[in-house]
């Protein structure tokens, strides 16, 4: 899975083919529709992904994924979930 600072499944998510999106590492946050608040907020606390906050899950992640994000609806969270496991 290649998955983004907010979780978001990047080879399933719709805007790879549709806006030719490469994701949000390869573009520092920079996405096509502007730039990612919560990519900065864990680029400022120095962090790989939301998984890793202390704040973990914060409600602007909550926000960001409660339908308004096309791919969203909470699996982003259970993605962050899954990749912390993963680094254990």
């Amino acid at each position: 899975m290649n998955i983004s600072s907010c979780g978001i499944d990047c080879e399933v998510c719709r805007f790879k083919v549709e806006q030719n999106c490469t994701g949000c590492y390869a573009n520092k946050g920079r996405r096509f529709w502007g730039i990612c608040d919560l990519y900065a907020c864990a680029a400022s606390k120095y962090l790989p992904h939301c998984g890793k906050c202390s704040d973990f899950p914060c409600q602007k992640l909550i926000d960001a994924h409660k339908g308004e994000n096309p791919d969203g609806n909470g699996i982003e969270i259970e993605n962050l979930k899954r990749l912390l496991a993963e680094e254990k």
